[in-house]
Order: structure tokens, then C-alpha cells, then sequence
């Protein structure tokens, strides 16, 4: 799966640190980064998402799944997408970063391999 990462990270200019996570917060493939960047990055995309979840059950019409969530703050851009059951992509990306082309690409990735990225869920603290 790193090449695909990869593949994100150069196909959009300004891309920092591309990561895969579980829903749960373990990092499960990266691209940019060391291993603890992924991984702070990773925990923290866990919250973000468990509060985006929160959010979107408050929309009476949707299903409650948070799909896309984008902050920008000084200096860049991040991107948390959900990318299959369990799974989620996220994004570091410099400020000149073209936001459009992002999630597209972003989506086009989910696409791709989306079911590839699900993550079972842990019985007992194991992995399937």
C-alpha cells in the first residue's frame, strides 16, 4: 500500500505525511513521515473522528458517518477521510497545497482500494 501513498503524497505538490489508520487510532501504513509522527498523527485522527461521528449523528437525514473532515491552521492543511470500514486516510499538507485537487485525489485513493483499507474490528485486544 506504500506506493499508493506515495503515489498521493507526489501526484499533489505541498503533500507532507500521508497515513492509514484504524478507527482506534493504529497507524497501519505511511508515507512522509517517521514512524512516531504517523503514529501521534494517527491517535490523534482517532479523536478527531470519534468527534466527527458525534457531530454527523446530530444530521437527522444522514447515516452518522463522519466522511470527510479539513482544518486548516497557520503554516497548512489536514485531511481526515473515511476510506472503508473501520479505516481512515489522513493528510498533512503544506499551505500552498491546491485544496480541491487534494480531495480529489484523496477520494480517487478511497476509491481505488477502499476495500483494502477496512480495518476489522479488534475481539479482546487481538486482530483477526
Amino acid at each position: 500500500m506504500d506506493w499508493m501513498l506515495e503515489d498521493l503524497a507526489s501526484s499533489v505538490p505541498e503533500t507532507r505525511d500521508v497515513v492509514v489508520l484504524s478507527s482506534d487510532g493504529l497507524c497501519m501504513s505511511q508515507f512522509g513521515s517517521d514512524e512516531d509522527t504517523a503514529d501521534r498523527l494517527a491517535a490523534a485522527c482517532a479523536g478527531l473522528q470519534s468527534l466527527s461521528a458525534a457531530i454527523a449523528s446530530e444530521f437527522p437525514h444522514g447515516d452518522g458517518q463522519m466522511q470527510l473532515v479539513v482544518i486548516e491552521v497557520s503554516g497548512g492543511f489536514f485531511y481526515l477521510m473515511a476510506a472503508g470500514a473501520g479505516a481512515y486516510l489522513a493528510v498533512l499538507a503544506d499551505s500552498g497545497v491546491d485544496a480541491g485537487l487534494m480531495g480529489q485525489r484523496m477520494r480517487d485513493l478511497v476509491a481505488r482500494i477502499g476495500q483494502h483499507l477496512t480495518s476489522p474490528p479488534r475481539a479482546d485486544g487481538q486482530v483477526p
